[in-house]
């Protein structure tokens, strides 16, 4: 079948088997493996990406599901120009990663809870990012990351 994405603001048209997964269809048609695929069964959050603005984890949508929809990878976050997203900034700033195989789930949700709760407390980011685990760290860093990301003081 026919499938036509927009995927960080380009149209990505091409044709898939009825069963593939938007997380294939992101990596291996439209290129772009800043979306990792981690467990695929929605355990992981590693495959999070925006799909019309909401966080879903995409070992789970059809990319027939997401015909027609707007998706926006972690690739598509930083500006033309190479600035990064806040979020993505305060990751890096906030040492909110170690091994990095979890950080592009975990920035793709931190911008949709901050969308949704832009001055979020500790506690709500821990409950935001519920879905989304990270095996390294003990998420003090990317807390922080996601109080920083919302302008709010970070607690040391």
């Amino acid at each position: 079948m026919k499938v036509s994405i927009e995927v960080n603001g380009s149209t990505v048209a091409e044709e898939v088997e009825d069963r593939t997964l938007l997380v294939h269809y992101l990596r291996d048609t439209a290129g772009l493996t800043g979306t990792n695929i981690g467990c695929d069964t929605t355990s992981c959050g590693a495959c999070t990406v925006l799909l019309d603005g909401e966080a879903v984890k995409s070992c789970t949508v059809l990319a027939a599901q997401a015909d027609g929809h707007r998706v926006t990878t972690v690739e598509g976050l930083a500006s033309g120009d190479g600035e990064l997203h806040p979020v993505q900034r305060a990751f890096r700033e906030q040492h909110g990663l170690q091994c990095g195989f979890c950080t592009p789930g975990m920035i793709m949700a931190s911008v949709s809870l901050l969308a949704q709760n832009p001055k979020p407390t500790r506690e709500e980011v821990r409950e935001g990012l519920e879905g989304n685990l990270c095996r390294c760290t003990g998420y003090h860093n990317i807390v922080n990351a996601v109080i920083d990301a919302s302008g709010q003081e970070v607690d040391r």
